[in-house]
């Protein structure tokens, strides 16, 4: 076995249990919609989210090009795919028994959250620098655009407790996301 198969399934297992966690928190809420108050600003960020970890586990995949594995990178790719994992476990925790709903539990979080968001995105920049810098100017200057607007609107999102700013934000993510994904896959899908 290689070095990166090796990483990939640790990574895998990591990526795994934060996916199911969304697909878990998400079941919950379809079972017993009345239970829990829901909040579409953290069902937002579910599915940027889920977006997000899809996206990651198809980029990581590049990494199999890397040809100089060291632990360093190892602990580097494991750091990544755990923060990821947690992102997913904050959105949706153990229980909201403290809480009057997602919404109140969303803005109690939303430090943690968006905190986390922020070093996903650095790393993101680290880990793409990894896969080389072909590889890094392939993806064009929108790339480090992306992580900076991102990290950016991560910062504002931790200081204000706006709803109107939270919406237009985790709006603006999911589509932007979407049509990110679309654009570097799109032919793809032709």
């Amino acid at each position: 076995m290689d070095v990166y198969t090796h990483v990939r399934i640790i990574v895998g297992v990591v990526i795994s249990l934060g996916l199911t966690h969304l697909l878990r928190g998400s079941a919950y809420l379809i079972q017993h919609p009345k239970k829990e108050q829901i909040y579409w600003v953290h069902l937002g960020w579910v599915a940027f989210m889920f977006l997000y970890v899809l996206h990651f586990w198809w980029w990581e995949f590049w990494l199999r090009e890397l040809k100089d594995w060291n632990f360093a990178v190892y602990l580097f790719t494991i750091l990544y795919a755990v923060l990821i994992y947690l992102m997913c476990s904050i959105l949706y925790p153990e229980s909201i028994a403290d809480y009057t709903g997602y919404e109140d539990y969303f803005y109690s979080r939303r430090r943690w959250f968006f905190g986390l968001l922020i070093m996903i995105f650095t790393l993101d920049l680290e880990d793409t620098f990894l896969k080389g810098r072909q590889y890094y100017l392939h993806l064009g200057p929108e790339y480090a655009l992306r992580a900076a607007l991102f990290i950016v609107g991560s910062a504002v999102a931790i200081r204000t407790r706006s709803r109107r700013y939270h919406e237009v934000f985790v709006v603006a993510s999911v589509v932007y996301q979407l049509t990110y994904i679309f654009r570097l896959y799109g032919h793809e899908f032709l």
